[in-house]
This record gives C-alpha cells, sequence and structure tokens, in this order.
C-alpha cells in the first residue's frame, strides 16, 4: 500500500511538471511479477525480466519516462531528483561536482538535418581533421560545464579562432561560406589578423548562492527577480516607453494581428 501510494503520487508530480504521468512498477513479497498499471500491461513474464535486468529486489520500484528523448531526458533526470529527495537519499550540505567535457558539436535538428548543438563559435576536438574526416555527428567540441548538484555553476569553451575551421563547421551545419561572411565577417576579420588561442568559462554567481543559502528557486537570491509577465515589480519597470523614444531609435511597435 505504501509503495503504490508513493508512487501514485509520483505520478501526480510528474503531472505537475506537465508531464504526462510518470509510469511505475513495482515488486512486492510473495506477487508474481510486479504490481501496477505497467505491469498489469506487459504481464508477470515481462515485468520479471525487467526486475531481474535492472538488479531490482523485493520492496523495489522502476520508474519509466517515454516520448521525445530531447524532452524525457531532462524529465528523467528531474524525476530521478525528486525521488531521492522524497526518499531521504540526498545528503544535505554535501555539494558533489561534475566536469562535463565532452559534448557534441553537431545534432540532428527537428528536420534530421545536422545542425549545431550548443556553441557553434567553439573549437571541434580534432579541428578540421576531424571536420573533414569525421561523421559530424560523433564530432567532439572543446565546450565545458561544472555541474554541482545537478546544477550547472560554470559553462565555457575554447573558441574556434580560426577561420578555415570556423567556414568548414558552419558548411557541416548547412551554412554557405557566403552567408557565414556576411553575418560574422568581423569576428572573421579580426581572427584572420592572427588572434591567438583562447578560452574561457563564466560562473554563475547567483546559482552558487542558490546552493549555499539551500534556496530551490533562483528567484528567491536573485536582488530583482522579475516575475511571469517580466516585470521587476521593485523598480516599477519596465516603464512606458514615449514615442519620442522609439522614434530615436527608429523602433515602430505593431500590435498583433487578431
Amino acid at each position: 500500500g505504501g509503495a503504490r501510494a508513493f508512487c501514485d503520487r509520483m505520478n501526480s508530480w510528474a503531472q505537475g511538471e506537465g508531464q504526462p504521468g510518470l509510469g511505475y512498477i513495482f515488486w512486492r513479497d510473495g506477487e508474481e511479477g510486479g504490481a501496477g498499471p505497467i505491469a498489469k500491461n506487459i504481464g508477470p513474464e515481462r515485468a520479471t525480466a525487467i526486475r531481474e535486468q535492472l538488479g531490482l529486489n523485493v520492496g523495489d520500484a522502476a520508474f519509466f519516462v517515454a516520448g521525445d528523448p530531447a524532452v524525457f531526458y531532462k524529465f528523467a533526470g528531474l524525476a530521478r531528483t525528486r525521488v531521492g529527495a522524497e526518499l531521504g537519499l540526498i545528503a544535505e550540505g554535501r555539494f558533489d561536482f561534475c566536469w562535463i567535457v565532452d559534448f557534441p558539436m553537431f545534432e540532428l535538428n527537428d528536420e534530421g538535418k545536422v545542425d549545431f548543438s550548443h556553441n557553434p563559435f567553439s573549437m571541434p576536438q580534432g579541428e578540421l581533421e576531424a571536420l573533414t574526416t569525421k561523421d559530424p555527428l560523433d564530432i567532439l567540441a572543446y565546450q565545458y560545464d561544472i555541474v554541482v548538484n545537478g546544477v550547472e555553476l560554470c559553462s565555457g569553451a575554447v573558441r574556434n579562432h580560426r577561420p578555415e575551421i570556423m567556414l568548414k563547421a558552419f558548411e557541416l551545419a548547412g551554412y554557405p561560406a557566403a552567408e557565414v561572411e556576411r553575418q560574422f565577417g568581423g569576428m572573421l576579420g579580426a581572427f584572420r589578423y592572427g588572434a591567438p588561442p583562447h578560452a574561457g568559462m563564466a560562473p554563475g554567481i547567483d546559482r552558487i548562492v542558490m546552493l549555499l543559502a539551500g534556496a530551490e528557486n533562483i528567484r528567491e537570491v536573485i536582488a530583482f527577480p522579475l516575475n511571469q509577465q517580466a516585470q521587476d515589480l521593485m523598480m516599477n519597470a519596465p516603464s512606458e516607453v514615449l514615442d519620442k523614444q522609439l522614434k530615436e531609435l527608429h523602433v515602430r511597435v505593431v500590435a498583433p494581428v487578431k
């Protein structure tokens, strides 16, 4: 009974997160197969096979997510953290650091075409040789993150400072050289004058404070947080913009078509 109540509570939480639900199977002593909606639909033989493959015991449960991987990967991480918090498995006052160093340079977009997965201006690992000899989806980038307790605290990269490598990287993502020159000619021109290799990372101070303070939402530690309408209630901002100011900046406000 307790196991089912916990699983149902997790399912309700998932729905509150905008998901259709969180599937589960839990295993009780003296019960063939498993219990729960998924176990009922797949039968005891398959439920037992899942339990054996995952190395689970009586009293354990398995949760399931499905759908678009770009969506459910992130949600699965949230669900794992939620389960750990509900069961008291996350030690308070402990900070576990994780360096992420092997980001993919490219991925397939919604149209099934090769595109940049994150920062198009970072240096690919293997540089020009990798771009000309490897499958784009196998190329890694010199991009880095520091994650602490599941929170991204710092991110950065090695800059792609060589024009020929940048042009080839954009070519693989479907951007012709003329278009790259048109959009980023200033950057390419600077690099052609001999920019040195350079890299950097930027820490999120507000996120560090959030972890140290034990806050669950970054809005709790930001000096002037915005509400859901992007308004700063303390500073009463943004204020109304005068037509004269818009005219000076050559900006025109167009009302949405209803």
